[in-house]
């Protein structure tokens, strides 16, 4: 797995996200994801929406995965 691999599948889950993923050996990754559709959710749900954008790859291919999940008012 690399980051573009988890770039495609969370845009792909989430239509209007702009995703930023880092990492340094394709194992641990670092993600920023701005969406507008976070707005009203928690912590939590973010995550969840995230997680499922990315289904068994955490399970298998993702050993750690950091997010930081915010609208993009939160960005301002």
């Amino acid at each position: 797995m690399n980051v573009e691999e988890i770039k495609n599948l969370i845009q792909k889950s989430i239509m209007d996200a702009e995703v930023i993923v880092n990492s340094d050996d394709n194992v641990h990754f670092e993600a920023i994801i701005i969406s507008d559709l976070f707005i009203a959710k928690t912590l939590i749900q973010r995550h969840q929406m995230i997680y499922q954008s990315l289904g068994s790859k955490m399970d298998s291919e993702i050993h750690a995965l950091s997010i930081k999940a915010l609208t993009k008012e939160e960005c301002n």
